[in-house]
């Protein structure tokens, strides 16, 4: 017998009720972990548990789980650690439905944990055969026993958190018999919360009740929230039936980050370009210094390379959005911060003009040391900035 983990969110590591989940269920079947998602990666490294919760491939939760059905196991395991039973039983929801659009065993049984260690901690069996409905019960109940949580169902579920809200139906009501629309109701939402979809913040809550609402790919409103313009155009074109969505910080945990060496090519340096996609960051770990354009791209892309001992040069324009707790950076790493609005513009010029509008630019060691190579990489940003004749800091 084998059970696969798919193991989603930096809370449910950071936690250490992963360990705790993965440990006791080894004790019934050989346990494979694999990560769902993004953010999970750097709780993984923090917690050295790479050689336990595989983290090479970047996939969505429901891929995770379709990839474990495909390699026939004999259960799957879904740990999550929502900031509320709402957003983490509503997480389960949509990812299981996904799973089942795409290679969805039935054979299969799929149970998520949810938010164990916390008063409304709970597990629920979202998909179980019948002729092992007895012995995943059994199953069921020594977790409730162990880790303090409550079983509930997927009908209460959908009951609870897909049924009808008026008062925001009414402000939808304007879009319909609009067959270029697409509503989307995010739920667990408090005001004053980022609203992130596929790692773009694209505007604020200002209510509990948020629908994200797109027309022909576009987001052209927040019903329940103000949109931030930047972030849309930024995002571009999206299916939102699909897009990943997530409100408030992407890792709510304050931790001591682990620091490991990155390989590092003894010939050459090689340097990065990483333009208002911080969810790509991972791919350039083996890179020796990054430019970064963007304030979440700068803060997230920083705070994760500072792992990796990768300094950076970042180009932002102050409209910082927070997005995680605590932002480190590493020793010898440049932020520019010019006027509102022109970082963008200033990215651009260094991606044509030093990058040769490449994501990635050797320069021969020779002599040079890796802080001669920031200073006069620096220093060319600086003539292009003023060349812009823009005001900027640097620190």
């Amino acid at each position: 017998m084998e059970i696969g983990v798919v193991v989603h969110g930096p809370m449910i590591i950071d936690s250490g009720y992963a360990l705790k989940i993965i440990e006791f269920l080894s004790n019934f079947a050989d346990v494979r972990c694999r990560l769902g998602g993004t953010m999970g990666r750097t709780a993984v490294i923090d917690a050295a548990m790479e050689d336990k919760i595989d983290v090479s491939k970047r996939l969505v939760p429901s891929d995770s789980l379709s990839l474990f059905a495909d390699e026939d196991v004999s259960l799957i395991f879904l740990l999550n650690y929502g900031k509320s039973a709402t957003t983490g039983h509503v997480f389960g929801y949509k990812v299981v439905h996904h799973y089942m659009d795409k290679s969805f065993h039935e054979d299969i049984p799929l149970i998520q944990i949810e938010r164990p260690g916390e008063e409304d901690g709970t597990v629920v069996i979202w998909n179980c055969p019948d002729n092992l409905k007895d012995s995943m019960d059994e199953l069921v109940l020594n977790i409730e026993d162990t880790f303090h949580i409550k079983r509930i169902s997927p009908k209460d579920i959908e009951t609870k958190h897909f049924g009808v809200d008026d008062t925001v139906k009414i402000q939808e009501d304007q879009y319909e018999n609009n067959a270029d629309i697409v509503k989307r109701r995010v739920h667990g939402v408090s005001p004053g919360e980022n609203i992130l979809v596929n790692g773009n913040v694209i505007g604020k809550s200002d209510s509990s009740s948020l629908t994200l609402v797109s027309k022909d790919g576009i987001i052209v409103d927040i019903i329940g929230g103000e949109i931030k313009q930047h972030g849309v155009d930024k995002l571009g074109k999206i299916d939102l039936n699909t897009a990943i969505v997530k409100t408030g910080l992407l890792r709510r945990s304050k931790v001591r980050p682990r620091v490991i060496n990155h390989k590092s090519d003894k010939d050459v340096y090689n340097i990065g370009f990483l333009d208002h996609a911080a969810e790509d960051v991972y791919s350039y770990r083996d890179m020796d210094l990054i430019v970064t354009v963007g304030d979440d791209t700068t803060l997230l892309g920083s705070d994760i390379l500072f792992r990796f001992k990768i300094p950076i040069i970042g180009i932002t324009d102050g409209d910082l959005d927070k997005v995680v707790e605590d932002g480190y950076k590493s020793n010898d790493s440049v932020i520019f911060q010019v006027n509102s609005g022109y970082d963008d513009k200033v990215g651009h010029r260094v991606y044509v003009e030093l990058f040769n509008k490449s994501n990635h630019l050797i320069i021969n060691r020779d002599s040079n040391d890796l802080k001669n190579v920031i200073q006069e990489l620096s220093d060319e940003i600086t003539y292009i900035i003023e060349d812009m004749d823009i005001e900027y800091t640097k620190k």
